[in-house]
């Protein structure tokens, strides 16, 4: 009775040890770094306005997670495969929580937001201190005390988004190389590109998700359930609106920590697929042997890391792609994380809708690129040489295709005093901003303070006091303004909080710029397989680890880090109006000259990509010198790759094992 029972209590631990559960967790560790990762980008320009940040600041802590990704990758990358890796991704996930969790914790800590604004909750009706009014005794001045402002204002809540967002990237680094690291020991060789299909689904949802999460969480207002939200002022199309930011954050850091429980009950070794079942014992033989030599390569892993890397810097065409990669990634960085920002100021979108309109009109769309692309390469065995050309071309014409983005342009807002004169006339920008005018120098405004109203000659005023209205109805967001001088000079002028709409011109312009953006993302999806197999063959298959994270280590290092700080500070030299914080310390910007911010967003990710296309094309080149068997297809360029690879090298070459062709297979047709 006690065998039965035995065998039944090591089957029932062996059905859960099993590699197809380990995929479920890591694809659910897939889902929550990708949800994570593509959440904190929709939110910068939130905690931009939260803290009344330049975008420069944002940029860095948008690269931080990069930062903390560096700290471990190479711990990570030589010896995590010497410890319990399902262990390890499960601290990872944790870590990651954890970043999450610190990152939402400034706004338990600073207290409810306040916007800029001439009007507060109590004065709505019972004062007319933002209105125009004549002989007026004194300007209005903020009635904090000076040196708490100060105080306040020097606070630096942000650090704690920038060291949550390290701590996220650190807990990130194990799950990529250690988990493809596991499923590759452990699962059959037939079964591992469906198990990797699997997980690049998980890395689509999470960013499919984290957009949608995003999204909504920009549509509420930040101190929701603190402040009665019908006492505002401004709406979700404001600039001067921050969502709920921290929620997302709260939910990013529940995921993480759920996604991190399974993989502490996983083992640290599981039986070869196929293999578990098999009584035999010299399969049980050969699957020891497999590990004892997996433990020799481990301890020798560190003695061949500087040959390795000799080799490496010796290899023109793996030299070129990183070089390609770089100057690819700094432009597609620069774009991608200022890209909502991008959408409020040229189309008049609100943050919440930017988000959306980014997650429904390109992730289905890259979606798409990758499949046909794997179809493409799969169907008509395309060689390393032919997916070379097929990569150079498509990436080209997506970016020669980008170029149209310059043509489907929409005008500044009108805002009188800022971009057109009083008078309705358009006015030079970056000269003295004069925003007094005959019609308002009576009222003694304040003319340092964003608080915009739309009038009903289509023209916007940065507040209702210079746009010389004397009366107000109404509370909230549906106040309106009359008897506003500026506006008219007969009739009752009236105005409305909020900028005017941009109208139905600009509208049908973002259409056509949303039908472009679905194509340059199926031909950047296109490009994008193809290219990576050319790098893949480019190396030899007992180089691939090291090859792929020196790759990883050089993107992190010169375009995750870099390209949203200098992105973010050259756009902050097109700002035409900075808000006001408290004590009259400048606040984030609240309107860009859209003519050179779009110069900027567009011509410099135009430059980069197309300074990329030299070595891209020498590659080309390379690979039709290097490459003479032109026939070999995708699944047989085991030796095409060592033909190449020993004319760089002066090493002498490793033999195969039938596990690195396969290998080698698998990588090829993904």
């Amino acid at each position: 009775m006690e065998e039965p029972e035995k065998k039944a209590a090591t089957h029932g631990v062996r059905c859960f040890a099993k590699v197809k559960m380990f995929l479920m967790a890591l694809t659910c560790a897939y889902v929550s770094k990708s949800l994570s990762g593509t959440y904190t980008i929709s939110m910068l320009t939130q905690i931009e306005r939260q803290f009344g940040i330049p975008t420069s600041v944002v940029g860095l802590i948008n690269g931080s997670f990069e930062i903390g990704n560096l700290l471990l990758i190479i711990f990570v990358s030589y010896f995590g495969m010497k410890l319990h890796r399902p262990i390890m991704i499960g601290v990872g996930c944790a870590i990651m929580g954890l970043g999450c969790f610190i990152m939402s914790l400034p706004h338990f800590l600073i207290g409810t937001y306040e916007y800029e604004t001439t009007i507060s909750p109590a004065s709505n009706l019972s004062s007319n201190s933002f209105l125009c009014v004549e002989n007026r005794t004194q300007t209005l001045k903020p009635m904090q005390d000076p040196a708490e402002c100060v105080k306040e204002i020097k606070s630096l809540m942000w650090i704690y988004v920038l060291v949550g967002n390290i701590i996220r990237g650190m807990g990130e680094t194990p799950i990529i190389p250690l988990g493809i690291s596991y499923i590759e020991d452990f699962a059959k060789s037939e079964n591992s590109p469906l198990y990797i299909g699997i997980l690049e689904t998980g890395k689509i949802i999470g960013p499919l998700t984290g957009l949608l999460l995003g999204s909504f969480c920009a549509s509420i207002y930040v101190d929701i359930g603190s402040v009665n939200t019908d006492n505002l002022t401004i709406t979700p199309t404001d600039t001067r609106w921050v969502g709920a930011w921290w929620i997302g954050f709260l939910v990013c850091a529940g995921v993480d920590i759920l996604t991190s429980i399974p993989f502490f009950f996983l083992p640290k070794t599981l039986p070869k697929e196929g293999l578990q079942d098999n009584g035999d014992g010299t399969e049980n033989a050969r699957e020891e042997k497999c590990k004892e030599k997996t433990k020799e390569e481990n301890r020798g892993i560190t003695k061949d890391f500087f040959p390795f890397m000799k080799r490496l810097s010796c290899n023109p065409i793996y030299m070129l792609f990183i070089l390609t990669s770089v100057l690819q990634v700094n432009a597609f960085n620069s774009s991608f994380s200022f890209m909502s920002k991008y959408l409020e100021q040229e189309y008049g979108k609100s943050t919440a809708e930017a988000i959306f309109l980014m997650c429904i009109y390109t992730l289905p769309a890259i979606c798409i690129g990758y499949l046909i692309a794997g179809f493409i390469m799969k169907k008509f065995k395309i060689t390393v040489k032919k997916a070379a050309y097929l990569a150079f071309c498509l990436s080209l014409s997506e970016c020669l295709l980008g170029c149209c983005n310059f043509l489907i342009t929409c005008d500044n807002f009108p805002v009188s005093g800022l971009t057109i004169y009083y008078e309705g006339v358009q006015k030079p920008l970056y000269v003295e901003n004069n925003v007094l005018a005959d019609c308002n120098t009576r009222c003694s405004c304040l003319t340092n303070t964003w608080d915009p109203v739309c009038g009903d000659n289509g023209l916007s005023y940065m507040t209702a006091c210079l746009a010389g209205c004397e009366e107000s109805v109404g509370t909230g967001t549906n106040m309106v303004f009359q008897n506003c001088s500026c506006i008219g000079s007969s009739g009752n002028s009236s105005a409305v909080l909020g900028l005017c709409n941009k109208g139905p011109e600009c509208a049908k312009k973002l259409q056509y710029f949303l039908i472009l953006s679905v194509i340059l993302s199926v031909l950047y999806s296109l490009s994008a397989i193809p290219g990576y197999m050319v790098f893949l063959r480019c190396i030899k298959s007992e180089e691939k680890s090291l090859g792929v994270g020196l790759h990883a280590f050089c993107i992190r290092i010169f375009a995750g880090i870099p390209a949203p700080i200098y992105f973010g500070a050259l756009l902050d030299r097109t700002c035409l109006r900075w808000g006001t914080q408290k004590c009259g310390e400048p606040g984030a910007c609240r309107m860009y000259d859209i003519n050179r911010f779009r110069n900027i967003f567009w011509g410099l990710p135009v430059a980069l990509r197309g300074s990329s296309y030299l070595p891209a094309f020498i590659i080309v080149i390379l690979i039709r010198k290097f490459c003479l068997p032109g026939n070999i297809d995708s699944s047989e360029t085991g030796p095409a790759e060592m033909k190449f690879t020993e004319k760089e090298s002066e090493c002498t070459d490793a033999h195969r094992s039938p596990k690195v062709e396969n290998d080698g297979e698998l990588k090829t047709k993904l």
